[in-house]
């Protein structure tokens, strides 16, 4: 016997790939086959089994690009098969990449019901075990040619991403239509050899228990007679029964195996493609299900559980009996796995709303874990919206692709901006689509850091991204992981059976506060910027739309769109899938994504404007109508009043060129650059910008990352940057703006800088008709501010980060995000930047340029970039963007200058005056949302958050009649809270702590 381990690797490998598996299917015969090409987009099932297919063979070419085929595949099992496995083989072309990235395929009977998906690690369908002989077969597949778009090595430009540049090329070569008899013996010894052999691998080289797992294997490979192989495959496995048969030891890692299939909601693939790829998966697993008694298997998204409910009724009638039996587990209580730095408050609220409420009322089933495998960073704001839905766990691994420091935890709380804590994990098998191979396991174990303290963790099982799914080779290879010597000890369970477990456990973990920074991916906070903004504008008509049908409701008998708010707040949700509003889906993702924002922006508006009719009468009195939480022009908050008058600016020319702009409480000068060189703050005598430095800066950087064009901006990028400062125009315009036009490469920006009457702040409107590829355009900001960290607005508050770059953890925050505003400030003086629709930016500081002691910080606004993968033509095209310098300002004053600049009032003409429905006392306290109640009661629902970091007190003033007032979660129901508000008549109390999100229902008379 060989004593060497690579020797027995060595045989073991050719072995299994040359004899064993090939001997799987050891008989087969042809099916007869026959195709139908639907003439454009997916048809209804109906339709495809009804199409008059004509024969193809195999070996022929078939499947445009995103096209879809619907073959026929019949045959008759021979007679000589009898009281055999028989399975029929189905291969469309699939190479040996994961599923869900290439052609994929669902296979219904002749009656429409389907049977399961097929994929690259999925071609097969039994048709009997055992057969009887002379069985027709008659299946039928829809098959999707979707495009291999993907290539990691390298990332290449494509037009396959959109149906409109693709082509007809056929994508696929027809492999294999074949019936085939299936040795489970052999199919067996597959798995006994691979899941010992890959163990082996895993154990040190001195440890008996792999000497064990190295003669057993040896004698079962003796054992195979390689011309007989199905004739002793029986014998072989054998010789492997009791290395199978010995215990795991007691201390042995536990995991929490959860048949899992990622799917992302849209990413290399159009959204109507996933629709098809959820039926296939949830095909696939509900089979699983009934083959496998102890599988069990979870899903996310409950927009993707809708689509099955709307698209495959009988797919969906097999999914509800399998969650009826506890088997099929929603997962999560979101929407989508959205991304979770850019939505704003209310999204990141509404995510768990609509999510939640779609379990409880299809299945009565509350979740209480958020599920976001691979989500790219999570906001410090998350955890109480968490808690506020009712929930109180999180799962993610996507931490684990950071590329500069290693997370220190794996179970552990996570604390958020208003102290919240929840109790969280971090999978240390660092994927989300395991396989169940032996590395797999012994890395999880190896990596996990809590041990000593805890055992548990938790392995999502399955192909993903593309779904796929769980196959039978893993549930097999986990049976005979549950209790095996040398390894982790593996069982299908819940994620409530692990998060009960694991907390039970580990009661007192560590405690991680702040963000959950990823360090890769960063550029998802620029990329795509269209998408983006139909984001953040379509947010606040939500907001508008809601506040203004509710007020008109109370006020006029508006009716309240109910189902008309349902589904557009569905729509944006949706959007905010973390492959769609990062911006790294294909081109053809984001085509559609704009159509659907300007649809949704015409509805809203539509909305808006026939509430605030009813509201404002019929008349000509000019009312301004403030959607924003803090009066403006003399307006309440969520009133309609005719603005107050607000002075003058002055426009005057600056010695040396350029232009001054001054309103009483700012002097603005722009020199013959265009370029802003100071801005001072007359009341408080303080200059903004840094000495020698100039802001409206336009820089220009070369973006070329090593791998995830569309995602990443790697450090590097900052080594090389070309200043934009020679301006074709600089002009004075009649209302007291100035206008800068500026040309560079192939592109052309118009800029115009204004400061309106009484406002403390700078008005920076830009245009760009952007034609560069493979660059990065930022806005700058140098600034005479010292200060050691800055606020970034995120949900219900804003979070701190350093200015420095201390330790590697602070230096890999080189991009960052931020939602209305950042804010630096001195004690008693600050400097804000707010805007309608970026999310990206850095903060640096320098020495001053003018020799002096102290630093300048810079901060750089993320404009624009140009990848060329996935989306090859990324942003180019013209760009409307709004950002405001706000000298002079505390942080109420950002928070304030943040909601002003994505809430412009709307003037109208009207009979009357429109009172707030509601309206509080001190700015600190954020309204973030009025609206009726879900449930239709008629009842209003506040929203509202402390926003300034700090504790308040204030009196939240009711202006109709109510009896009872209720705090409740996120999904309006009561908490029973103790610490419920006191009230009298029309005034409420409040007492919030330090960005404490609060819910009220008011009950109406």
């Amino acid at each position: 016997m060989h004593d060497d381990r690579s020797l027995v690797e060595a045989r073991l490998k050719r072995v299994l790939e040359e004899r064993i598996r090939p001997a799987v299917y050891p008989e087969s015969v042809p099916l007869e086959v026959a195709v139908w090409h639907a003439p454009d987009e997916p048809v209804p099932v109906a339709e495809g089994l009804a199409g008059t297919p004509e024969p193809i063979a195999v070996g022929a070419r078939w499947g445009a690009p995103w096209g879809t085929s619907w073959f026929r595949v019949t045959g008759t099992v021979p007679q000589e098969w009898a009281g055999k496995t028989v399975e029929a083989l189905l291969d469309l072309g699939f190479d040996e990449n994961m599923p869900g990235f290439q052609c994929e395929g669902l296979v219904y009977r002749p009656d429409g019901t389907p049977v399961k998906g097929l994929n690259p690690r999925n071609q097969w369908v039994r048709i009997g075990s055992p057969v009887a002989g002379g069985e027709e077969v008659r299946l039928h597949i829809e098959a999707a040619s979707n495009p291999v778009v993907l290539d990691y090595h390298p990332f290449l430009p494509t037009q396959l991403g959109d149906k409109e540049t693709a082509g007809s090329e056929p994508q696929y070569t027809l492999t294999r239509m074949d019936l085939a008899v299936l040795d489970e013996n052999v199919w067996n010894l597959v798995l006994d050899l691979e899941v010992l052999g890959e163990l082996m691998a895993e154990l040190p080289v001195d440890s008996a228990r792999r000497w064990d797992l190295l003669r057993a294997i040896e004698k079962a490979l003796d054992a195979v007679d390689l011309q007989n192989v199905n004739g002793t495959a029986e014998r072989a496995r054998s010789q492997l029964a009791a290395v199978l048969a010995s215990p795991a030891v007691p201390s042995a890692h536990r995991i929490s195996a959860i048949g899992h299939a990622h799917i992302d909601s849209a990413w290399l693939w159009p959204l109507r493609e996933t629709v098809r790829k959820v039926a296939r998966t949830t095909s696939n697993m509900t089979a699983l299900l009934e083959d496998e008694p102890d599988f069990i298997f979870a899903m996310s998204q409950a927009q993707q559980w809708a689509w099955v409910k709307e698209h495959r009724p009988e797919v969906w009638a097999r999914v509800k009996k399998a969650v009826a039996d506890g088997r099929f587990v929603p997962a999560g209580g979101m929407w989508v796995e959205s991304d979770t730095n850019m939505p704003g408050s209310e999204a990141m609220a509404r995510q768990f709303v609509h999510g939640k409420r779609f379990f409880l009322d299809e299945f009565g089933i509350e979740n209480d874990e958020a599920w976001l495998p691979d989500t790219f960073g999570f906001a410090a704001g998350l955890p109480q919206i968490i808690k506020a839905a009712g929930s109180k766990w999180l799962l993610t691994q996507k931490i684990s692709w950071s590329q500069t420091n290693k997370f220190p935890h794996h179970t552990f709380r996570w604390e958020g901006i208003d102290g919240t804590r929840i109790f969280t994990h971090f999978p240390p098998v660092d994927t989300y689509n395991c396989s169940m191979q032996g590395r797999e396991i012994a890395h999880a174990a190896r990596n996990f850091k809590d041990k000593g303290v805890a055992r548990h963790s938790l392995a999502p099982t399955g192909w993903g991204d593309g779904g796929g799914g769980t196959t039978r080779e893993m549930v097999a290879k986990a049976a005979r992981l549950h209790d095996l010597e040398g390894s982790a000890a593996v069982a299908w369970e819940t994620p409530k059976e692990f998060f009960e477990k694991a907390e039970a456990e580990y009661p007192e973990p560590p405690v991680w506060v702040g963000e959950l920074y990823l360090e890769l991916h960063r550029a998802t906070l620029t990329s795509q910027a269209k998408t983006k903004q139909g984001n953040r504008r379509s947010e606040h008509l939500l907001r508008e739309a809601e506040l203004w049908a509710a007020t008109a409701a109370v006020r006029a008998g508006f009716p309240y769109p109910y189902e008309d708010l349902d589904r557009i707040w569905k729509t944006v949700l949706l959007h905010q899938f973390h492959d769609i509003l990062p911006g790294s889906s294909i081109a053809w993702v984001h085509r559609e994504a704009r159509k659907t924002y300007e649809r949704i922006a015409s509805e809203l508006n539509a909305i808006i404007d026939a509430a605030q009719r009813a509201l404002a009468g019929e008349g000509t009195t000019p009312l301004l109508f403030n959607s924003a939480p803090h009066s403006r022009e003399g307006v309440l908050a969520g009133g309609a009043q005719t603005p107050a008058v607000q002075g003058e600016t002055a426009l005057a020319t600056r010695v040396g060129g350029g232009h001054v702009l001054e309103n009483g409480l700012l002097r603005v000068e722009i020199d013959a650059r265009g370029l802003v060189v100071s801005a001072y703050d007359i009341e408080a005598d303080r200059e903004t910008i840094a000495p020698g430095r100039a802001a409206n800066l336009l820089q220009l950087h070369p973006d070329f990352p090593n791998m995830w064009d569309a995602w990443d901006v790697d450090e590097f990028y900052r080594n090389t940057v070309t200043d934009l400062t020679d301006a074709a125009e600089v002009v004075a315009e009649a209302d007291n703006s100035v206008r800068i036009v500026r040309s560079f490469g192939a592109s052309r920006v118009t800029q115009v800088l204004s400061l309106a009457p009484g406002e403390r702040r700078l008005l920076i409107d830009t245009e760009v008709d952007w034609h560069e590829t493979e660059k990065f355009l930022k806005l700058a900001f140098p600034l005479d501010v010292h200060a050691e960290r800055y606020a970034s607005e995120t949900q219900f508050g804003h979070f701190h980060r350093p200015t420095h770059t201390n330790t590697s953890w602070e230096a890999a925050k080189f991009e960052a995000c931020n939602h209305r505003f950042v804010h630096l400030e001195e004690p008693g003086w600050g400097v804000a930047v707010v805007n309608d629709s970026t999310y990206g930016h850095d903060v640096t500081r320098t020495v001053r340029s003018d020799g002096d002691n102290g630093t300048t910080t810079t901060v750089r606004v993320s404009l624009l970039r140009a990848p060329r993968f996935p989306d090859p033509e990324t942003d180019q095209g013209v760009h409307r963007f709004r950002h405001a310098l706000v000298p002079g300002a505390g942080i109420g004053d950002a928070v304030r200058e943040g909601w002003r600049i994505n809430l412009p009032g709307r003037r109208v003409e009207g009979a009357q005056e429109v009172a707030p429905l509601v309206s509080v006392d001190r700015d600190a306290v954020v309204v973030t949302a009025v609206k009726l109640a879900d449930d239709g009661s008629g009842d209003v629902v506040v929203r509202f958050h402390e926003a300034y970091g700090g504790r308040a007190k204030a009196t939240l003033t009711v202006g109709f009649a109510f009896d009872a007032v209720e705090v409740v979660d996120l999904l309006e129901r009561p908490t029973g809270d103790a610490a419920a508000p006191e009230w009298d008549g029309d005034r409420i109390q409040l007492a919030l702590r330090p960005f404490e999100l609060r819910t009220l229902r008011l009950r109406r008379s």
